[in-house]
This record gives C-alpha cells, structure tokens and sequence, in this order.
C-alpha cells in the first residue's frame, strides 16, 4: 500500500457527561424527596439520642393535648408524648421495610437474571411459578402468617418479600431478554468472559436502574402494608409504639382529639409520597442517561460446559495441519417455522500465519455467518450442522462451551461491524479493555490499565491515557473502530476476524484503519479474515479472496487472479458493476434479480437464475467446488470459457 499511515487528529475532550445522582439532584421533586427521606432516616436512626422523652412515659394530666412547647406534637391518650412515639415506632417500620426489600432483592435479582439469559425450559417453569405467586391475595396470605407466627412482623415482611418478587423478577426478566444478545455482550463474549462474568459486568450495570426504581415503589407499598396490618392490631403490639397502632389510636379518639390523627398520618403519607417521587425521578434521571437499548432476537446458546451438538464430519479434503484455520465442509443451520433451514453449505476454507483473506459477496450470502460460526457466536439457535473447524489442531466444531471461551479472545480476536454500539456504555474505554486484559493476562488490575494504555497507543490513538477514561459515546467512529481493534488485541490472538471494520466511516478514516490492520499483522504475525462489500479494501488489504454467493463459496482465488481473470459468473458480475474498474462514460453493469434466501435455493447451481452462462446440466444437481490447475477453485461447470473474461473486460 501507499498511503502513509497517520495517526487521526487529536480532539479536545468533550465534556464531562452527568452522572445518574447528578440528573437526578437537578431535578426538584427529587432533591425534597431525598432530603425528606433522609431527614427521616436520620432522626428514626437516631431516636434514642433525638427523642425528647422515653416513648412509653406516661403525663396523665395532659392526656390528648394539642401541640405546646413541651409536647411539639401533643400526646396521645395516656399524655405520652407524640413526637418521641413517632421517631421510635418509625424503627419498626422502617425495619420491616428493610427486610422485605431485602428478600425482594435476593429473590429477584437472581431469579429475573437468570430467567432471562438461560430461557428454555428453567424459564418457562420459573414463570409458571411467578404466575401463581402473583395470583395470590396478598393481605389474606399476610393475614394468615401472623396468625401462624403470633403476629411476628419479621415473618410478615419476609412473606411480603416474597410475594412481591415476581414484579423485579418480570421486569428484570425482560431487561436481561434485551441485553443479552445487544452488540456489546456479544463482542465481550467473543473476547473468551464466561457466562457469569458476562452477567456481572456487562448486564447487571444495565439493570441498576430498574432494580432502584422497582425498590422505592416497592418500599412505599410495604409502608402501607406494614402500617395496615399494625392499624388491623397485627404486628407491634401496645404499649410499643409503632405508627400502624399509632393511627389506630387516633382513629378511636377522633372526635374528641382530630390533630392526634395528623402527626402519624401525615408523615406516612409524606413517607410514600416520597418514596413514589423518588422513584418516577430515578426512572427519567436513568432513561436520560442511558437511552433506550437497542434489542435483538434472543438465541440458543449451549450450556456452561455442555458440549456442541455433534457435527458430521466433513466428506472431502482433510483438514489442512499447516494451516493455522482450517475449514472443512461446514455447514449451518437455522431453526425456522418448526423445523432447519441451512444457510451455509459445504464451506472450505484455510487461513495461514499472516495471511489476509477476504470474503466478499453481497447481503445474505452467509459471509457473516461463517465467520461468526467459526468462533461459535451464531445467533436465533442457529448450529453447525456438519463439518470440521479446526484451529492450532482442535476441531472448534465439536468443542465445548468452556472450551470455544478459551479460544475466544486468545487465540480468535473479533472486530465488530459497529464499533461503538460494541462497547459497554456503562464503562469507560479503559476498564472495558482491562478487563479483557485481566481475563487473558491474570495480572493486576494496575498492570491491565497500563496495558491498556499502551494498546490505546498501540492501534494509533491520540492521547491514549486521557481517551482510556472516556465512555464510548465520546470518542468519534474512527476512534471507538480503534478501540475496538485494541480489545481484539487484548488477548494477543493468532487470528483477527474483521466483520466490515470500515462500512461506517469516511474514505480517510477507512484508510487509515486499513493501513493499521495490515501493520498490525506484519508486526505482529497475526493472520486476518476480512469480511467486506468493498472491492477495493479487499484490494488493497486481502492475499486471497473468496466469493460466497448464497451459503455457498463460488471462488476461491489469489486477488490478482480474480481481478485479472474471474473464473465464476457472479464473481464476474460483481466486478463489472464496480464502479471503481470503468471508465469514464461507460455503462456500468448490473446483476438481475437477488440473492435467493434460505429454504429456497434452486436444485443446482444457486446463481442459475442470474446467470447468462447457465444450461441444463447447470439446473440438474449440486455444482462442486472444482480446484483448477492454476490453484484456484470455482463452483463453475463453464468456468474455462472466453465470454466470462469478455463480461468484465473495458
């Protein structure tokens, strides 16, 4: 290549971006709520040291008196004094407070996350069981533990815990349905993280928001609850005060002494007034900061250590063992309308040390999906079906789970398609690549910043240390593709897959990264698999090109060769409707009609219905692979013929 390869041009750092507390403090329902709650909490905490007298004294000479300065809130109906009985009946309250959220949050967490990343049958059964918990009357249920436990509130609350987790585990259900198949988990997973580490650090931080939001409404519904059951005369038993006695009492005596109603019924509606605000500004202050999440279909995926399904070996060539990959025969499929549709079809492929091979094809031809099978990342259930995968001698086809994380990462690096939708919002650029690091590397985690840095500066980047700290929404496309680059390197892979590294970016940017990739690979050995659309990246980039037309690879051959002398119709096609190889005036060409989708592959030859050079022999059965004599392969019964070369020549 030609191009000198320049770093891009530093940019000043965009400002700070608000965290959560801070959007939420700027907003004023939600400053009061929280100085409200925490007035509340401070002075319940600390009733012994605040309360201006014991809460069971008694003053029989001033029984029901209204608010004076000895009594700042009145007394009640044996003259004990208001104000202490509220800070220390808030103890019990807020106590059985604490502990159905406590259950709720052991529950539900857990159960929510794990429904929705296992699916299958675990969450079917964990549903049906939620269905039935949130079927039953909630008060009735609480009524009757009492009754059971000689009103022990505890047992009450923990009760309450449970019958209320079904609400976190739906919505946390739902939240881990979308998150875990979003591009950023799937490009962590393909650095070699286990499923609990993807759960812990990609997903839970995503989650945050609703568990808060779910907590404080959840929290102003077990105030009702707790302060209901003590008004029913359940629970915190006179003379202890508690504020569900405490508005017991005053109910009884309301027409002598309206005002003892307002000290215990204002507060608790204050209480869950608060606590509701709270919760609506927790919701907008999290949906301003994170923004909606972008959602995919869920995919099957194999258990922990749960081997891969088995696939039939490959008929035809051997694998090659000087090949650092070699590809035999694979063939994918899909589940679709109850049953398989294959969408790629008797793949043979062989990469060496520092090689760079393309692949190239239009939409759908199974470009995406060969690569994303070789490393075991293939989405909606899809499967290898048949054929080999073997990597530095181990047949990836058959591997384990736990095996494919150790070769993910380490040994097989991948760079996104979408650069910044591949990065973790919730993290900054640094920790996300110490991470990786640490997971490879087993070093510190000051040893896995400093890599990080030097991997920032490694792939080209200005100021690495200043953009470590950044989050990926303020870096540009160009800079967030680098950083991407420098997480596939994290684990010092043998072999980089780049699924479309430049659709997203401008002609300079694209050059610049292309002019990285290929120094990367001369500096450190590494061989590359590039899928692209661009005929001139593979050009530029690519040792070898392979042409993949409907599931199928229709070429094989050195650049060179193929831009030189095509030796398949489609290959052909694709190079007279390039632009970049007409002149000036000259009528571009075009390929009638498109690709044929799964399921629906003619009995022949895939490209028969497109093809000028079809015949009957064309139509009557499968066309082989045929290596020709000068090394190359075409899935072309006429692949000699003089009118193929004429199609594209000027």
């Amino acid at each position: 290549m030609t191009r000198a390869p320049s770093p891009p041009a530093a940019r000043p750092a965009p400002p700070a971006t608000p965290s959560v507390t801070r959007r939420l403090l700027r907003r004023p329902a939600a400053l009061i709520a929280v100085a409200f709650l925490t007035a509340v909490l401070t002075a319940v905490a600390l009733a012994p040291l605040v309360a201006p007298y014991d809460p069971l004294a008694q003053d029989l000479q001033h029984i029901l008196a209204p608010p004076h300065p000895a009594h700042p809130l009145g007394t009640d109906t044996l003259g004990r004094d208001v104000l202490s009985r509220l800070l220390y009946g808030g103890r019990s309250t807020l106590t059985g407070v604490a502990e159905a959220l406590a259950v709720l949050l052991a529950v539900g967490i857990p159960v929510g996350v794990s429904c929705g990343y296992v699916q299958g049958a675990y969450d079917t059964c964990v549903m049906r069981v939620v269905e039935v918990l949130q079927s039953v009357p909630v008060i009735v249920l609480l009524l009757v533990v009492l009754s059971v436990f000689a009103d022990n509130e505890s047992a009450a609350m923990i009760t309450l815990g449970l019958l209320g987790s079904p609400g976190l585990i739906r919505v946390l259900r739902a939240g881990t349905l979308v998150l875990r198949d979003v591009l950023y988990v799937r490009a962590a997973r393909s650095t070699g993280l286990t499923e609990l580490q993807l759960v812990r650090q990609h997903i839970l931080p995503r989650l945050v928001g609703p568990v808060i939001i779910q907590s404080s409404l959840f929290a102003s519904s077990v105030v009702l609850a707790e302060t209901g059951l003590g008004y029913l005369g359940f629970g915190i038993q006179p003379p202890a005060a508690s504020w569900g006695n405490m508005v017991s009492e005053a109910a009884g005596v309301i027409d002598r002494q309206a005002w003892l109603l307002v000290p215990s019924g204002v507060l608790i509606a204050l209480l869950v007034l608060a606590l509701g605000v709270l919760g609506d500004s927790m919701r907008d202050a999290f949906a301003d900061a994170w923004g909606g999440v972008p959602g995919s279909r869920p995919t099957g995926r194999r258990g922990r250590g749960e081997p891969a399904p088995a696939a039939p070996a490959a008929a035809g060539r051997a694998p090659d063992r000087d090949a650092l990959l070699s590809v035999r025969g694979l063939t994918v499929a899909f589940p679709a309308g109850g049953h398989r549709v294959t969408v790629v079809r008797g793949v043979d492929l062989d990469v060496r040390p520092g090689q760079v091979i393309g692949l190239v094809g239009e939409s759908g031809c199974g470009k995406t999906v060969t690569a994303m099978a070789v490393l075991g990342l293939l989405r909606g259930g899809g499967h290898i079906v048949a054929g080999q995968v073997h990597f530095a001698g181990k047949d990836l086809a058959r591997s384990s789970e736990a095996e494919l994380r150790a070769v993910r990462g380490a040994g097989i690096g991948l760079i996104a398609q979408d650069p910044v939708g591949s990065l973790d919002p919730a993290f900054t650029i640094g920790a996300q690549l110490a991470e990786v690091i640490r997971l490879h590397a087993r070093c510190s985690r000051r040893q896995a910043r400093a890599r990080a840095v030097d991997l920032l500066e490694q792939v080209r980047l200005p100021e690495p240390a200043a953009v470590a700290g950044r989050y990926p929404h303020q870096v540009s496309g160009g800079m967030a593709q680098r950083v991407g680059i420098a997480l596939a390197l994290a684990g010092s892979p043998r072999l980089l897959i780049a699924d479309e590294p430049t659709t997203a970016l401008d002609v300079t940017v694209q050059a610049e990264i292309l002019d990285l990739l290929l120094a990367l690979r001369d500096c450190e050995g590494m061989a590359l698999i590039l899928v692209t659309h661009d005929w001139g990246v593979l050009a530029d980039v690519c040792d070898d090109a392979v042409v993949m037309y409907a599931g199928e690879i229709v070429e094989h051959a050195r650049v060179d060769d193929l831009f030189e002398r095509p030796a398949h119709p489609y290959t052909a096609g694709l190079l007279a409707a390039n632009p970049a190889l007409r002149g000036r005036g000259d009528r571009l060409e075009t390929i009638a009609g498109t690709v044929p989708p799964p399921g629906t592959w003619p009995a022949g030859c895939h490209f028969q219905d497109r093809c000028h050079l079809v015949q009957d022999p064309c139509r009557t059965g499968p066309v082989p692979l045929e290596i020709l004599p000068d090394g190359r392969s075409s899935r072309c019964l006429r692949h000699d013929e003089a009118a193929l070369v004429d199609k594209v020549s000027p």
